[in-house]
């Protein structure tokens, strides 16, 4: 299942809603690092892919901004460790 993913960059932060219920990942940017601080997917939409998606939207923003990231989110940083074609991001 794929997500429409977007990237709000004012607010720092990819969002989709399914179902009515908005997901969420925020980070923070400093000296060109990403920092992913936090993954939000309600129990009510979850185990569909959307923290998956999220993170891979994160990544991918990252990869094309020339961004390192910093997983501080367990998630994300799980997510990392099983997708080790982004591990060239990690700072």
């Amino acid at each position: 299942m794929s997500f429409a993913v977007q990237h709000d960059r004012a607010t720092h932060r990819f969002h989709v809603e399914v179902d009515g219920v908005p997901c969420v990942l925020d980070y923070s940017l400093a000296a060109g690092v990403m920092t992913i601080t936090h993954t939000g997917v309600p129990t009510e939409v979850g185990g569909r892919g959307i923290a998956s998606a999220l993170v891979q939207a994160a990544l991918e923003a990252a990869r094309g901004e020339g961004w390192k990231v910093l997983p501080a989110c367990s998630y994300a940083a799980a997510w990392m460790q099983r997708h080790p074609t982004y591990a060239d991001l990690l700072a």
